[in-house]
């Protein structure tokens, strides 16, 4: 099928794969993964994680690869296909609540990408490592406009990108600054591991509790955790997806996509558990554990400084690989349904994420901004993302697509686990992120 959007392909599988990589590995690898494991017990959280992993990548990744490659376009032209298939409409308005999840999650990552990127830069003049870090935390995040010049580079760096297009674009910077990351916190890692007091944090993040396993809640928040690690939220990765050429194994591609985010999730909690436990500080410090916590630990740290610069460049890396996809979402809806061109609807997408921004940039609007797309918006739009693919449009016609591209065979219980358990675990996954103070993800 050709390309409806003028948009282009990714040139190459593992341009592709770093990208959705890039759109996965986000702020919740970095702060919420390492101590999740360690309060739901260690090694025994890591159980049920990866079996949720294995299935979201399986089945949710893979359908909604499928999807946006078969439609060639976003959530509101998939949905809307996908309606139309059974004859109803209804499907670009259904599309459009998780592209709205998108752009709500891009405007407060905006801010909070910007407060890195502050941070990066305080870690390079040495103002980080002389100011208490609350102080530091609180310059930046506890007033209006108080962090400006920040946001505004991020969205910038993010639309510049964008109007690259995918291949020279999206592409491109996915191929460096997503093994840059893996190597930044590998660097990171080994440092960490010459702590004194770092063998602490290892045993809270690998020594099993095998009792959690019995509890219910350390299923429910691996689940949520694996759901929203692998960014299947019925928006993003559908968009990445239409951009995939038909020679691609789209089953292989999920599969490896999910292997590397865990890896990095992985690699965040060696790098950043041992460092807070080596100098006795609370490894559940939440997302302030990125602006408190850790530098904190590069004051007290020798070379504190360098380390600083590097963590933060890498979380930096991140976070704009993960707001490329969020923008490219919405900017490929103002293409397609606006008739724009693409530098247009990037900077449109671009100066609506940045002046939704501007007025919640105050930390405690920020964190009510995103509780609310989070905890609702974006839990609904991922079920109805896996109602879309695997109930409307139906099984049959996205193993088809599933199978251009692949030699082998899909499993036999490919039905029964996309069908039945993976949509109904995305129900669950709305109920409780209803019902659980704070959601799961």
């Amino acid at each position: 099928m050709q390309q409806k959007n003028g948009n282009g392909t990714f040139s190459s599988k593992i341009g592709f794969v770093l990208a959705a990589v890039g759109s996965a590995v986000g702020m919740g690898n970095i702060w919420m993964f390492p101590y999740r494991t360690g309060q739901y017990g260690g090694a025994a959280f890591l159980i049920p994680y990866l079996l949720f992993v294995a299935l979201f990548g399986y089945v949710g990744l893979s359908g909604e690869f499928a999807l946006g490659r078969l439609t060639r376009t976003g959530p509101i032209g998939s949905y809307e296909h996908a309606m139309k298939s059974r004859g109803k409409k209804g499907g670009a308005f259904l599309g459009s609540i998780p592209l709205f999840g998108s752009l709500g999650i891009a405007i407060g990552y905006a801010i909070i990408v910007g407060w890195v990127v502050r941070s990066a830069f305080g870690a390079l003049t040495g103002t980080l490592m002389s100011t208490e870090p609350d102080v530091f935390f609180e310059q930046m995040s506890a007033s209006h406009l108080s962090s400006v010049p920040w946001h505004v580079i991020v969205v910038v760096i993010t639309v510049l990108i964008l109007i690259g297009g995918v291949s020279s674009g999206i592409e491109k910077i996915n191929k460096v600054m997503m093994p840059a990351f893996f190597i930044l916190f590998i660097v990171i890692a080994i440092r960490v591991a010459f702590l004194p007091g770092a063998m602490e944090g290892y045993k809270y993040l690998l020594v099993p509790d095998w009792s959690y396993l019995f509890n219910p809640k350390t299923w429910i928040m691996a689940m949520g955790q694996a759901f929203f690690s692998l960014s299947v939220t019925g928006s993003g990765m559908i968009i990445y997806g239409s951009y995939l050429s038909d020679k691609e194994d789209i089953i292989h591609s999920s599969t490896m996509t999910a292997v590397l985010d865990t890896c990095a999730a992985m690699l965040a909690g060696f790098a950043v558990l041992p460092a807070v436990f080596a100098f006795g500080l609370d490894p559940q410090a939440g997302p302030k554990l990125l602006f408190i916590t850790l530098p904190r630990v590069f004051q007290q740290m020798p070379a504190g400084r360098l380390f600083a610069f590097l963590f933060f460049l890498s979380v930096l890396f991140a976070g704009i690989t993960s707001l490329a996809n969020m923008l490219e979402a919405v900017s490929e809806a103002a293409q397609s349904r606006l008739k724009l061109g693409r530098k247009t609807a990037v900077l449109l997408a671009g100066a609506a994420t940045l002046i939704v921004g501007l007025f919640i940039e105050y930390e405690p609007l920020m964190g009510t901004w995103m509780d609310i797309i989070t905890i609702y918006v974006v839990p609904i739009g991922a079920v109805l993302g896996a109602v879309m693919i695997y109930w409307v449009l139906g099984v049959p016609k996205i193993k088809a697509e599933l199978m251009i591209g692949r030699k082998k065979p899909i499993g036999r219980g490919f039905d029964f686990l996309a069908k039945y358990v993976y949509v109904l675990l995305a129900a669950i996954v709305v109920i409780c992120s209803f019902l659980i103070p704070g959601g799961i993800g």
